[in-house]
């Protein structure tokens, strides 16, 4: 009921002079609807027809009711009412065999979501509407070729039957007269195709295939209903976030025919490349085509430029529609249009998917050519496009070394190496152990999931606007098109005469569209490198709009940034992708490695304190080493360093063998060291002794932690080196564990440097419930809190972050969680905690620090939250700091516009 309008108008009409929908309609008509609706109003020449709304879809399913008339009070009379001025305005009428109106009915969510639902086009066409057809057109060939792919994509999307046994059919016709191609069979042929057409349809659903028109187009109207929760759709709509509540649009639309000949033809473009974001008209065509022959890649179009050769006037006209189209709607636009005898009709117009590197420069050059706001501009890019911008490339001298096969079209930029398969399906199981490329003929939306799954995408036919590049390049994956030397045979490949298995090694350039033999090594993105002062800048086309937009960021965002590192080449990364700043410094990660684990070992099979003291001062200069080194890197920002965490089992070997080998290493006795395994092997290690808890117990181990930052700092500020420490107690759920470790590190601090005091913060990690709801008192001795929402979720659901995996599938598909609550903040819960306790420190002072240290810190979503109720930064992992920048940002205009629309 949330998303049911309460507008009783359930059909809108447009064209003819007599549109009655808007373009700010998307809700309602979804996002192809309410551009029909735009540009009929703008004068733009689109075939008339009406749009069925989102409401009738969403009433459909809570109903009962299986029919949609009876379904949907109301809807019958309105929907007589559009098909009845449908057919005055053309002059046509639906089923009259003399003058027949032929519809395509199409879906239209508000989100565009390519090739995941249903369309029909040549709808109306019946065993006498053929014959009126080819009266009228005067190409009985061409009423043949159009009945048979109406009766294909009926059986295919109405009654369930695929596709498959339908080409065979065509397949055969093809070679029984010995032509290369569907498009040179004729008349004689095609009357073959349609009958035994016909007959597997009866075959495949025990019914005659329907000659009634309006019950076609009924049936129709509810099959793409159906489609909403389509596997492919449902996929799709998981991985882009998209609310299954939305539910789409139906447009039925007038069929104009870009397949009756020579003066016809058909096509897909963009008014901006989609690519590489440059300022071009970009496109591609077929002549005595339609549309689902270019999107479906099944025929590898020309590019758009040579409509201007065949078609002068259709392509003026269509150059000055689209620019008119992406000026009004201040975005770069995806279009479809076709040419029936000479004459130009635009069939869609929707906002384009882009690559990361086009959304960026389109973004800029916008704000550039006054197109957008700056604030716009920052809503314009998608955080995770900046992870894929910063994505590594192939490593220029290693390429060297590789044959490169063939080359293709570069729809999805960037570097793929991986094994290669040939179903979506085995992509799906092979992805776990390794990344995976997908090489299809041609991708088609069955292969969703496939193309989820795999680093990389390669299709033998196909263009820059097919399934495969429009869909791949909205998941910002590397995706080469349109390669005609790849050939598929079964489960092999046969590229420019080499032979390769599925599970062998091959590589893509997306930038060049190479397909390249055995894997390629990687290395740094151009951003990265350009930003660690490796590479210059004017070697990069993209950097300066990177530049620009994080320059827009950071002057509009409020909360802090900063990353979470353990190692000084991680701090430099992390500084240099423009972190203020570290938020989460595992000490338990410097403590592997040969020489320091013998250290480690030896403090925890220690007898006595004086033992475990002695191999803690072993460890003493290490740590010392490491917070030196990794403080000068984050010269003049804070550093945040969390004590020893994990229980001391996870550094014990697991078997008695394991335990012989390290114990001779660390020169220790194997009995001593397996029997401390044994003794200190946990339950429930998560919930066990660690963290404060550790420390409590052992105070050396904290001590000696301490120790060594402090003095760390002592000799790098006798150096000239300004540093801000920040210790971190991890894991206290009451004052008095906080206290209690808090007085070591003061102690120790009054020790160190010549019993220099100051110079540092102390404070603590919120993550056990308990603490939440005790905020204000643990917060008067304590100088900051870091919310570690990983473990706060997990002891706030109750589910074990390694268990977890084994049912959060279905209970997200189940809606009883509506996100995965490890990846983005459960508000309810405990995101609700989080505020508990912000808010109680606050009362004592209203300037206390607080961020966010969890996974949490690097996702946009739960970025915006923490933007809302008051934190002062969050910390992510480095290569995630410009996403988290950027979200940050966007959390301020979001706030300044009410919100972003849901998903």
């Amino acid at each position: 009921r949330l998303f049911m309008s309460t507008n009783r108008k359930l059909v809108y009409f447009f064209g003819g002079g007599a549109t009655e929908g808007r373009f700010d309609m998307k809700d309602l008509l979804g996002g192809k609807g309410a551009g029909l609706a735009g540009m009929s109003r703008s004068g733009a020449p689109v075939p008339e027809g009406f749009t069925i709304t989102t409401d009738v879809c969403r009433k459909y399913y809570f109903s009962s009711e299986s029919r949609l008339f009876k379904a949907v009070p109301g809807f019958k009379k309105q929907f007589d009412e559009g098909l009845e001025k449908l057919e005055k305005v053309s002059g046509k009428k639906l089923g009259d065999p003399s003058n027949p109106l032929l519809v395509s009915v199409r879906s239209g969510a508000k989100f565009s979501m390519p090739g995941m639902m249903d369309t029909i086009l040549n709808l109306g066409l019946n065993s006498s509407c053929v014959e009126g057809s080819a009266a009228l057109t005067g190409d009985r060939r061409f009423a043949l070729d159009s009945y048979r792919r109406f009766i294909q994509m009926f059986a295919d999307v109405v009654r369930d039957t695929g596709k498959e046994r339908f080409e065979e059919i065509l397949d055969a016709e093809v070679r029984r007269v010995g032509v290369s191609s569907d498009r040179e069979l004729n008349e004689v042929s095609l009357e073959r195709v349609v009958e035994r057409y016909k007959d597997l349809y009866r075959v495949l659903t025990k019914d005659e295939f329907p000659e009634d028109p309006r019950e076609q187009l009924i049936a129709a109207i509810e099959a793409v209903f159906r489609s909403w929760k389509n596997a492919r759709a449902v996929t799709y709509r998981k991985a882009n976030n998209i609310s299954d509540k939305l539910c789409t649009a139906c447009n039925v639309q007038k069929m104009v025919f870009g397949n009756m000949g020579a003066d016809c033809g058909t096509g897909v473009g963009f008014t901006r490349d989609p690519a590489s974001g440059e300022k071009v008209f970009y496109g591609e065509y077929l002549a005595n085509a339609q549309g689902e022959d270019v999107v479906a890649g099944i025929r590898t179009p020309l590019p758009i430029s040579n409509l201007a050769e065949t078609h002068p006037k259709a392509n003026r006209d269509l150059i000055k529609i689209t620019k008119r189209l992406e000026k009004k709607y201040r975005d770069m636009q995806d279009f479809e249009f076709t040419v029936e005898q000479k004459k130009l009709y635009i069939l869609q117009t929707r906002v384009g998917k882009r690559t990361p590197l086009a959304e960026l420069r389109i973004a800029v050059d916008m704000v550039r050519e006054k197109l957008i706001t700056k604030q716009e501009a920052l809503l314009r890019v998608r955080p995770e496009s900046l992870d894929q911008l910063l994505k590594p490339i192939f490593d220029a001298e290693e390429r060297k070394n590789h044959r490169v096969l063939a080359k293709g079209l570069p729809a999805g930029p960037g570097a793929a190496s991986g094994r290669i398969f040939f179903t979506a399906e085995a992509a799906v199981a092979a992805a776990p152990r390794g990344p995976v490329l997908l090489l299809r003929a041609e991708t088609n939306p069955d292969d969703i999931a496939g193309m989820m799954a795999a680093e990389g995408i390669l299709t033998a036919t196909g263009g820059l606007t097919s399934h495969a590049a429009v869909v791949g390049r909205g998941m910002g994956k590397v995706c080469v098109v349109g390669c005609g030397a790849v050939r598929i045979d079964g489960l092999s490949v046969h590229i420019a005469g080499h032979r390769f298995e599925a599970g062998d090694y091959l590589s893509l350039d997306g930038f060049t569209g190479e397909v390249i033999e055995d894997e390629v090594s990687t290395q740094p993105s151009d951003i990265l490198q350009i930003l660690l002062g490796k590479m210059d800048p004017k070697e990069s086309p993209i950097f300066a709009y990177y530049e620009q937009l994080m320059k827009w960021a950071d002057q509009t965002r409020r909360l802090g940034v900063r990353a979470n590192a353990d190692r000084p080449e991680e701090a430099l990364v992390a500084r240099a992708l423009g972190a203020e700043g570290i938020g989460l410094c595992r000490t338990e990660h410097m403590f592997f490695g040969e020489k320091r684990i013998s250290r480690v070992l030896a403090m925890i099979v220690a007898q006595t304190p004086q033992e475990r003291r002695q191999a803690l001062d072993a460890l003493y200069p290490m740590q010392k080493k490491d917070f030196k080194e990794i403080l000068k890197a984050m010269e003049d920002l804070p550093v945040t360093i969390r004590t020893l965490d994990p229980p001391l089992h996870e550094f014990l070997p697991h078997d008695n063998e394991e335990a012989e080998r390290r114990a001779r290493a660390a020169n220790l006795d194997p009995n001593a060291v397996w029997e401390a395994s044994r003794r200190l092997k946990e339950t429930n290690p998560m919930l066990g002794h660690r963290g404060c808890r550790l420390g409590t117990t052992h105070p050396e181990i904290t001590e000696m932690q301490a120790g060594a930052v402090l003095a760390a700092v002592a000799e790098l500020r006798e150096e000239g080196v300004k540093t801000y420490p920040e210790i971190m107690i991890p894991l206290v759920g009451t004052a008095a564990e906080f206290k209690g470790q808090a007085k070591i590190v003061r102690d120790a601090s009054e020790r160190a440097s010549g019993k220099r005091k100051g110079g540092y913060k102390l404070g603590t990690m919120i993550e056990v419930p308990r603490a939440t709801l005790v905020a204000g008192e643990i917060s008067e001795t304590a100088d900051f809190f870091s919310f570690g929402t990983n473990d706060l979720t997990q002891m706030v659901f109750g589910y074990s972050r390694d268990d977890y995996g084994k049912f959060i599938d279905a209970y997200l598909d189940k809606g009883i969680l509506p996100m995965d609550p490890f990846q983005t903040i459960d508000r309810e819960g405990v995101g609700r905690l989080v505020k508990l306790a912000l808010d109680e420190a606050r009362k004592l002072n209203p300037k206390f620090k607080a961020g966010v240290c969890g996974e949490h810190g690097g996702d946009p979503a739960s970025i915006g939250f923490f933007h809302e109720i008051g934190l002062d930064y969050v910390s992510c992992s480095p290569y995630r700091v410009p996403a988290a920048r950027l979200a940050a940002a966007q959390a301020v205009v979001a706030g300044k516009n009410g919100g972003e629309p849901d998903k």
